[in-house]
């Protein structure tokens, strides 16, 4: 089934439109929140985030290892659909929409899909320019729909943008029903449904403890955590906060949306590949965690609104970050175990993205940022900051503290892992030798990056 051969080009149309839809909500979603949570805004947008991103915590790990096993198709279905679910209630009823954006969070892991999906037809040597690539296109996807959704709502009201973005959701199901294939292969699914299905591989909290066993693995995850959480409190409130403490009008965050897309776009594309090749996988992370650290910075010093365009692209540079990681990890994880290792590093990020808007969401209450009256479309932030009570920017310099702790800890990732040398060398025995030194050495074994074939 599907159309052609399974390639990247199919995860990429996948993430594009699901992203896409949402895009053209960022305009009615700030009139919507205010509109339902009139006081403490910026707190509720944290728990309503929270709770979303704590259920994709749970569910991440179980929907990786069910792919592993039953294949990819079905899961992005699964999916894509549940995530896109809520968008028809943003004119039907607000809190209804709300509710469904938190219970989506059970099924918001299209990402850890979409990478195992992408490994599955890809060689390692060509899986970090498919991973940039699938990141370009969710940036891509932001480049031009906020702006569209901010014209069409001016021009012909909010209701016209969500019916758009649920007939692109549509769109992006029917195009997995009709077009995607299944990339795994038949043989390396069970004969069984379930047979190859640990629980305890499924639940998040084992597989963090599973994690805490390898010490490659553990520095990786420790590294998406302390750099995600910010990042995650950062994307669940900004747009607020350009338009609330800046001054930014509706054209003006769209045109900031699509600037800072196109130039993540040309990092995750151009550039990735460029430092992958000239410094390694481990200092082109490093590196995206130091544009991290002075975007932060900037967000959190600056008042006027050339500093957060100057600071945007900053930004576009530290999003080689994720795809180096995913393909450090990836490169040391078996063929079969590339879902469940996704599965677990988006499990993390959905952490992060719970506990990143609470975050947020907290320290703006504590320094009495609200959004009390939504201001009028504006060009400027003179009027946003005459108030000198207003504090606005702690929530993003407590982030630069934070990913400054990532940039220590990724220090002590080692570039080539004891698993990956492990494998290579496995390889060029015979499986009767393999197996002895399996049974031999039980207790050294590194839970995650170990090739199951040894």
């Amino acid at each position: 089934q599907g159309i052609g051969r399974p390639s990247v080009y199919h995860a990429v149309v996948v993430i594009f439109l699901e992203f896409f839809a949402w895009g053209l909500l960022t305009t009615p979603m700030l009139t919507v929140l205010h509109e339902t949570f009139s006081h403490h805004t910026f707190l509720m947008n944290g728990l309503i985030q929270g709770v979303k991103g704590f259920l994709s915590f749970l569910s991440a790990p179980l929907i990786g290892a069910l792919s592993d096993a039953w294949g990819r198709k079905s899961f992005l279905l699964l999916t894509v659909f549940f995530t896109c679910a809520p968008i028809p209630l943003m004119r039907i009823s607000p809190w209804w929409y709300f509710a469904m954006i938190s219970v989506s969070g059970i099924f918001s892991v299209t990402f850890s899909v979409i990478f195992a999906y992408v490994a599955d037809v890809t060689q390692e040597h060509e899986r970090i320019t498919a991973y940039g690539l699938v990141s370009a296109t969710f940036a891509a996807s932001l480049v031009t729909s906020p702006a569209i959704g901010a014209y069409l709502s001016a021009s012909y009201g909010d209701n016209l943008v969500v019916l758009v973005a649920t007939l692109v959701a549509v769109v992006d199901i029917c195009f997995i029903l009709l077009a995607v294939p299944e990339s795994l292969p038949e043989k390396m699914r069970p004969s069984s449904w379930g047979a190859s299905i640990s629980w305890e591989q499924a639940d998040p909290f084992a597989s963090l403890k599973k994690v805490r066993k390898d010490s490659t693995v553990l520095l990786i995850c420790i590294t998406v955590f302390l750099s995600y959480l910010p990042e995650a409190g950062q994307y669940s409130s900004f747009f607020l906060y350009l338009r609330q403490i800046i001054g930014f009008g509706s054209a003006s965050i769209a045109a900031f949306i699509a600037v800072v897309g196109i130039l993540s776009i040309i990092a995750q594309t151009v550039f990735l590949s460029i430092l992958m090749r000239s410094i390694g996988n481990k200092n082109t992370v490093l590196l995206g965690l130091g544009f991290q650290i002075l975007q932060l910075a900037w967000y959190g010093f600056g008042s006027q609104s050339w500093m957060m365009w100057a600071a945007g692209a900053v930004a576009a540079m530290s999003s080689v970050t994720f795809p180096a990681i995913s393909a450090l990890v990836s490169r040391n994880a078996d063929s079969d175990q590339q879902g469940v290792v996704q599965g677990i590093i988006t499990g993390i990020r959905g952490l992060c993205n719970g506990l990143g808007p609470a975050l947020y969401g907290f320290i703006f209450f504590l320094f009495h940022v609200e959004l009390n009256e939504l201001p009028p479309d504006q060009t400027s932030g003179k009027k946003a900051m005459q108030d000198p009570t207003i504090i606005p920017g702690p929530p993003f310099l407590v982030g630069a503290c934070i990913v400054l702790l990532a940039f220590l800890v990724a220090l002590f990732i080692p570039e080539h892992s004891k698993a990956s040398s492990t494998r290579k060398h496995s390889n060029s025995i015979s499986s009767t030798l393999s197996n002895n030194l399996d049974r031999s050495s039980e207790e050294d074994i590194e839970p995650l990056l170990q090739d199951s074939s040894v």
